[in-house]
């Protein structure tokens, strides 16, 4: 069920009508967990059992580390639950990807090896809901957190349908708390919730479908290679499609959960305005982030440990981090560029001295551009189908090579001059909030820039295409 459908338009009517009828609190969250089933179902139905197998796994273990006082124990329960999640991604998400590797391994050796071919559907969301999950033992086993009382309240946090399939990824101690009491949305709350919800829709089907995913695909699923004009267009309309398409689902997310009454951790925050790679991952995918970095990059020693150490447990994590979003050596890739900037960043600002010259305007804009056309290379590894046609793209882009496919002008000012209103949305409002700029705008002003989101998704509603990140 799409956030951009009339299906979903419904659902979610009814959802919203039945959440405000004088119903009971606990009436009511029995409600939004079987809709947020149903929401799940309405992709392949068997998958619900997995999302059940999650919850009662992380519901019981939570429990049993709490209680336990001997850290074997402990170590033991804990295991358990990182089996049951993480066993769920590699075998549905990576096994293809690990049997693939072997048979080209062995094949290396002098083995030929044949093995069956695998037909295993990835559910969607897996990455999202099992790392959701999976927090709230790993809190538990850190005693940052102590055992819900509630099971209703803990399967509607894994579950809840807003953002259980792509994100934003929750933690328990930001959510759990609001299941205690109902909190009653009011009418400004509800306004703005729909208003999030309209963005998100008009990012997805208008920007992002509408204007720019024709591009990438000419480009991207293709066998021709581009020429340098094309491969930056192309490379351009999908950092502007892969930030709309994502941010999209966030912003819209955020606001259906605000209509119930629930409040959602932000996602992006201009992500494209950022000045250095750093910022960046402290504005894109923010739940990600921050998850790798609690859960990942500190244990395994952050920064405390030596220069060296810090720069081998920031590669560690972006790759990792590279993984989770697919089975494929393209994100292994896209994890070790970014791993790669943030170390050469990190290497920088160690040897570089603190001149007022980078704080001037002019230059963090510069360095603002820089970030953004690096960030543009990575994003080539993370759309290609494989690893070749990522070189090839690349290649054509720092006019090492150049092909024969191209895109006519006209096409090319679309794609520029709908990214380049992007980048300048991000650079007015990066020091600000979405909540904030809607304050300080004037009623008017508001009501005719929702009317115009309204009336370009009617008019220009894009193709029928999923969500990109569903595939994660």
């Amino acid at each position: 069920m799409l956030f951009n459908s009339y299906t979903f338009v419904v659902f979610f009517g009814v959802v919203l009508l039945f959440h405000n009828l004088p119903f009971s609190w606990r009436t009511k969250k029995y409600n939004l967990l079987w809709a947020s089933y149903l929401f799940y179902a309405a992709w392949n139905p068997p998958f619900v059992v997995l999302l059940w197998i999650s919850t009662i796994t992380d519901w019981i273990v939570a429990k049993r580390i709490f209680l336990s006082n001997s850290p074997m124990t402990r170590r033991f329960w804990l295991l358990i639950s990182l089996g049951v999640n993480l066993g769920f991604l590699v075998f549905f998400k990576y096994s293809g990807f690990l049997l693939e590797n072997l048979v080209g391994l062995l094949d290396m050796i002098g083995i030929v090896y044949s093995p069956p071919e695998l037909d295993i559907i990835l559910p969607v969301g897996i990455s999202f809901y099992t790392f959701q999950s999976l927090s709230y033992t790993l809190d538990i086993y850190k005693g940052r957190l102590k055992p819900w009382n509630s099971l209703l309240d803990f399967s509607l946090f894994v579950t809840f349908f807003p953002q259980l399939v792509a994100g934003p990824i929750v933690r328990a101690a930001d959510f759990l708390p609001q299941c205690k009491h109902w909190m009653r949305t009011t009418t400004s709350q509800l306004g703005w919730g729909l208003s999030l919800m309209l963005l998100g829709i008009f990012q997805k089907s208008v920007v992002a479908d509408g204007l720019l995913a024709a591009y990438v695909e000419q480009i991207y699923d293709t066998g021709a290679i581009p020429n340098t004009l094309a491969a930056w267009a192309g490379t351009l309309a999908f950092t502007g499609q892969i930030f709309c398409d994502f941010a999209g689902y966030s912003t819209t997310a955020i606001g259906a959960a605000m209509c119930l009454g629930f409040k959602l951790p932000d996602n992006f925050r201009f992500p494209y305005a950022a000045i250095g790679f750093s910022d960046f991952w402290q504005r894109w995918h923010i739940s990600l982030s921050t998850w790798l970095r609690d859960y990942l990059y500190i244990p395994l020693g952050g920064n405390r440990q030596g220069f060296t150490r810090t720069k081998i447990n920031l590669m560690l994590t972006m790759l990792i981090g590279g993984l989770w979003h697919g089975a494929s050596w393209n994100f292994v890739v896209w994890g070790g560029l970014h791993g790669t900037y943030l170390i050469v960043e990190q290497m920088l600002v160690r040897r570089m001295p603190a001149l007022p010259l980078w704080k001037q305007p002019q230059m963090q804009f510069l360095f603002g551009l820089l970030t953004f056309a690096l960030i543009c290379i990575t994003w080539v590894f993370f759309r290609a189908n494989d690893l070749g046609r990522s070189i090839e793209i690349v290649g054509a882009i720092l006019a090492i090579r150049q092909g024969s496919l191209y895109l006519p002008f006209n096409d090319v000012i679309v794609i520029f001059s709908t990214v380049s209103s992007i980048l300048l949305c991000h650079w007015l409002l990066r020091d600000t909030t979405l909540e904030e700029a809607a304050s300080k705008t004037p009623w008017w002003l508001k009501s005719l820039i929702i009317s115009s989101l309204a009336a370009a998704i009617i008019m220009m509603p894009g193709e029928d295409r999923a969500f990109i990140y569903f595939q994660f």
